[in-house]
């Protein structure tokens, strides 16, 4: 899996499409589309957007979310739609707040908190031992935007200080040193 990259912030994701019903699989593909990403049937996809019938995605390795029964509702805005693909795509795991439908959690693996891609860039930096204004002049905000962040960051993982997130972060794998 390639690393992600900011531009895919701004462009599509490749999703694939995988559900054993043909009006199922269109639904998934009209909902990957609202949501602002390429459907891809050519085994380049980035993730793969499955309904619970399908056992996997029979492709490798590739991140794999669940929509439907034992995933996530099928009721999702196409905006939570978007965030659950980057997040599975960067390597998080995506479930409801109230653990979903049936206690669904939508992919399978611990859960972790879904930051937002501006959170684990400036979690990275954090990781890099930069100051607020070093975050800032980096990323190209202001120090205040960074302090937004940071509190945002913090409170996601549950922790107090820049030290304990950095070394949650690595426990479970959001940044790399």
């Amino acid at each position: 899996m390639r690393p992600p990259l900011l531009l895919d912030v701004v462009t599509g994701l490749r999703v694939g499409v995988v559900a054993e019903d043909p009006v199922r699989r269109a639904d998934l593909a009209a909902r990957v589309a609202l949501a602002g990403h390429v459907l891809t049937m050519d085994g380049d996809a980035e993730v793969i957007l499955t309904d619970s019938a399908a056992p996997g995605d029979g492709r490798g390795r590739l991140p794999v979310l669940r929509m439907g029964r034992g995933g996530l509702p099928p009721s999702l805005t196409p905006g939570q739609l978007d965030a659950a693909l980057r997040a599975v795509r960067v390597g998080l795991s995506v479930r409801m707040e109230d653990g979903g439908p049936e206690g669904g959690s939508g992919v399978s693996g611990p859960v972790r908190p879904l930051l937002t891609p501006r959170e684990m860039e400036i979690l990275r930096c954090l990781g890099d031992g930069m100051s607020n204004k070093a975050v800032a002049r980096a990323l190209s905000i202001s120090a205040h935007t960074v302090k937004f962040h940071l509190e945002a960051v913090f409170a996601k993982l549950g922790v107090a200080s820049r030290a304990e997130a950095v070394a949650k972060g690595l426990r479970q794998g959001l940044i790399l040193l």
